[in-house]
């Protein structure tokens, strides 16, 4: 593995604009901190690029020396790609500038601002993009994976509204491309992950969306309760969007306290349109149970990305998955395991998808799977090494109980499944397509931590 000794980490600090810390620096522990703290890796040295120059310059030096490559955008990677033992982390954070063009409806970001930071910016003209549910994402990363939000039944996956890129490949070039330029990589880059190069800038269209209802719901859960919100979540409007996490109820203050520890639908929803036709589609939801908590109301749509965040995580066990229905018993499933959960958190988030997102070909990007009418993802929170195997365990069980068959899956949602995991987030022919794409621009396979496509062989 190269070292630090390897590095020529004076010459790398006279190149660049931006800054470099190594592991005598006082803020490198801050530095190399990624969302799952579990991961404590130490690199040799994090960049945090101030330009495309700089990204371009660390791409160099990495080839050259062989040196391990980790790309960070917002650093929320649930296999820790964002960080390396003993290798170079290039951290985007401080690429961060957005460019709104309000009259032409498009914007341009630097790959390193948050979710947030963008919506907030797009938001003070009444546009947005479609992105995930949580503010400090990193736009790189959720993008190239898909991204599915708040708005992917009205406005689909955030790919759909990629316009171009400015992306720089493993031999350090600055490429951009779009539709016309580039157009095999412009494909994989909408989907593939990090795979084909480091992804500067992105270029995308935005929506009207300002007014929006919003918010939370807090409803107690049933095997029952459940099933009829799915429904209902498939019958609303395309303009309602819902993201419901099944978990046994943490002891927070909005939570009455004789429910803390009990099964709850925590539903985080968005009815992209008019007030009154958002009340009237969240109403059915709102009748199934007397609501234990109701934050969900006429709010800007930037709103949905306020407020603070729950402690980062140290480790995650679990995967997701994409599926064609509910399966009968999948909530009874999901409240037994829940029952026996020994995780301080765990959860089955469900997704109801459609709409906009499945209007698209499968083929136009390399998000491999349209159709899919939900994601399920299972997820065990936990702190300890050593309790890795237990909850594993749980999450596994979880999934069979899920889908008898091996699962598609959301890229942007799997740890470190390795070639399974790629082969459940690619159909055989987006994958086949994927590995002559990374056969032209990455031959020697330098962007490798992330969810590796191999490069085609001769």
């Amino acid at each position: 593995m190269t070292t630090i000794a390897d590095i020529p980490i004076s010459d790398l600090r006279a190149d660049l604009n931006g800054k470099v810390v190594t592991q005598d620096d006082p803020g490198y522990d801050d530095a190399r901190r990624v969302f799952f703290t579990g991961f404590d890796s130490r690199p040799a040295a994090i960049v945090r690029a101030g330009d495309a120059s700089d990204v371009s310059r660390v791409v160099n030096l990495a080839r050259e020396t062989g040196t391990e490559l980790a790309v960070r955008s917002g650093g929320h990677s649930r296999a820790g790609h964002g960080t390396s033992d003993g290798g170079i982390v290039l951290d985007l954070a401080e690429m961060n500038a957005v460019e709104v063009d309000p009259d032409g409806r498009t914007a341009w970001a630097q790959t390193g601002v948050k979710a947030g930071d963008y919506t907030k910016a797009t938001g003070e003209h009444g546009l947005a993009t479609g992105l995930g549910d949580t503010p400090t994402v990193g736009v790189g990363g959720i993008t190239l994976g898909g991204g599915i939000g708040f708005l992917v039944r009205k406005h689909g996956l955030t790919i759909d509204d990629v316009l171009g890129a400015e992306v720089v490949t493993a031999d350090g070039e600055l490429l951009k491309v779009d539709e016309e330029t580039h157009p095999d990589l412009f494909w994989a880059l909408r989907g593939g992950g990090g795979n084909f190069g480091v992804v500067t800038r992105l270029r995308f269209r935005l929506q009207e969306v300002d007014e929006v209802v919003g918010g939370m719901l807090l409803l107690p859960a049933s095997a029952e309760l459940i099933t009829e919100l799915v429904a209902a979540a498939e019958a609303a409007p395309e303009e309602l969007s819902v993201i419901a996490n099944i978990m046994n109820a943490p002891p927070m203050p909005f939570i009455p306290a004789e429910q803390h520890g009990k099964p709850v639908v925590m539903a985080q929803m968005v009815y992209a349109g008019d007030a009154e036709a958002g009340e009237r589609a969240i109403a059915p939801i709102r009748a199934l149970a007397t609501p234990l908590a109701d934050m969900v109301r006429p709010i800007r749509y930037p709103q949905m990305y306020e407020g603070p965040e729950g402690p980062a995580p140290a480790r995650m066990a679990g995967t997701n998955l994409l599926v064609h229905a509910f399966a009968t018993g999948a909530a009874e499933a999901i409240l037994d395991h829940l029952e026996r959960a020994t995780a301080p958190m765990a959860a089955a988030q469900l997704r109801v998808l459609g709409g906009a997102m499945a209007r698209v070909p499968d083929g136009a990007t390399a998000f491999g799977y349209r159709g899919a009418k939900m994601m399920v993802n299972v997820a065990a929170m936990y702190q300890s090494l050593d309790e890795g195997p237990e909850h594993e365990a749980w999450a596994s069980s979880l999934v069979t109980a899920l889908s008898e068959d091996t699962p598609a899956a959301y890229v942007g949602f799997l740890g470190d499944e390795g070639e399974q995991g790629v082969r459940r987030a690619y159909p055989p022919a987006t994958l086949e397509r994927l590995t002559g794409v990374k056969r032209q621009y990455d031959p020697d396979n330098l962007f490798r931590l992330n969810l590796n496509v191999l490069p085609a062989m001769n």
